[in-house]
């Protein structure tokens, strides 16, 4: 499986929350929407706690500002990701949720890497 990360910050005008509940409220589902159309196999949400002892344990290993969240995609196959770029309704849904993310996410402090994963404990 082909994973995307996406390393999140929210845009400056919003709280935390009202980030993490657009984004699980508003994005999330359209991003369900449009997974059969953009080849889209897995999508989960990783949301940071703002816990003060949680971040007692992260000492000395935060940046700056860290993450609001880290968005986790996955296609099966780099065919699946890739797509057909002559695809129409691929195109349309890829555009709505860009243009859907930029109404909650800092796009240029919010870096994207791809990965292949390896299991290392758990399932």
């Amino acid at each position: 499986m082909i994973r995307m990360l996406f390393c999140l910050h929210r845009l400056p005008s919003l709280s935390l929350e009202e980030f993490q509940t657009y984004w699980l409220e508003t994005h999330a589902p359209l991003v369900a929407r449009h997974a059969p159309t953009i080849g889209l196999a897995l999508y989960r949400q990783h949301h940071r706690l703002d816990d003060p002892v949680l971040g007692g344990l992260l000492k000395g290993r935060l940046a700056d500002q860290p993450f609001d969240g880290v968005a986790e995609l996955g296609w099966n196959s780099e065919a699946d990701l890739l797509g057909s770029g002559n695809d129409p309704a691929r195109r349309i849904a890829n555009r709505e949720l860009f243009e859907d993310e930029q109404r909650f996410i800092d796009l240029p402090r919010s870096p994207i890497f791809f990965a292949r994963s390896h299991m290392i404990v758990g399932g």
